[in-house]
């Protein structure tokens, strides 16, 4: 059973989460000091096995063979819903295509949280977890999700960060995305400093490359304009206004993939769909 513990207040621990957690066999976690803590404040004795990225893949098949012989395993993660950006989504594939019973007991996620308090569009959203933590991978990742948008993608967008990195994802984002984009910074929710500050990407950026944060930390970032979000007849216009110009069509599509951040070999098969001779060299 998949089990949601509280992202900060105690209190949101449900009785149903107890309950499943009281009637296990063991309780799988990432960090047994972690888990162990919030179970000894409610006065709960568990055999705890640790499960995480490192042993996860080793582990998968020797619980799945216990779950089939009928031990019951609750799944937690440190704060929030198990598997997201949290260990656990190798051992439910395991068990579910050994046909073992997979059920879940709701509660608190972050990434909902912060969306729910933004005052961000609510749906569609993508959560996109953390972003590269290096900033040459960190820029691709965010071209290549602004070349998404442009192609046609409008969605609010959520993403994870650790404190210490928050002020130079947020530049990044301001850069990558729009300075102008409205976004919100969610930190320590449901805890006792929690914080929720909106504004755009660039005064977000200023503001937390002063202020130092701390805490467990959500950005989510309204969706892309309309007219920043152009589409296929954008992409078409600007390939055939390439190739007018005397480019190749490997060279067009290049170009207009550096231009747009659109993956290369998308912009180069959508060329090859319009119909303009490649270049024999």
């Amino acid at each position: 059973m998949l089990v949601a513990t509280p992202i900060g207040n105690l209190g949101d621990l449900s009785p149903r989460a107890l309950a499943a957690i009281r009637d296990a066999d063991a309780v799988l976690c990432e960090d047994s000091r972690v888990t162990g803590g919030l179970l000894a404040r409610q006065g709960v004795a568990a055999t705890m096995i640790p499960l995480h990225d490192h042993n996860e893949a080793a582990q998968a098949p020797r619980l799945v063979e216990r779950m089939k012989s009928g031990e019951r395993f609750v799944l937690v993660s440190d704060a929030g819903t198990p598997l997201v950006s949290d260990p656990g989504f190798r051992l439910v594939r395991a068990a579910i295509e050994a046909g073992v019973s997979i059920s879940a007991v709701p509660g608190p996620n972050a990434a909902v949280t912060a969306l729910s308090l933004s005052g961000l569009p609510p749906h569609p959203f993508l959560f996109l977890g953390f972003l590269p933590a290096r900033g040459g991978p960190r820029q691709a990742e965010l071209a290549r999700l602004r070349g998404v948008e442009r192609a046609g993608l409008s969605a609010t967008l959520i993403f994870y960060e650790a404190p210490h990195r928050l002020g130079e994802a947020l530049a990044a984002m301001a850069e990558g995305l729009g300075a102008d984009r409205p976004a919100t910074v969610a930190r320590e929710l449901t805890k006792r400093f929690e914080e929720v500050r909106r504004g755009t990407l660039g005064t977000l950026a200023a503001h937390y490359a002063a202020a130092a944060a701390r805490g467990e930390i959500c950005i989510v970032v309204g969706p892309a304009e309309a007219e920043e979000a152009a589409g296929a007849e954008e992409l078409d216009a600007r390939l055939r206004a390439a190739m007018g110009a005397g480019l190749s069509l490997r060279d067009a599509a290049a170009s207009v993939a550096e231009a747009t951040g659109l993956k290369r070999r998308d912009v180069y098969r959508r060329a090859l769909e319009l119909g303009a001779p490649d270049d024999a060299g």
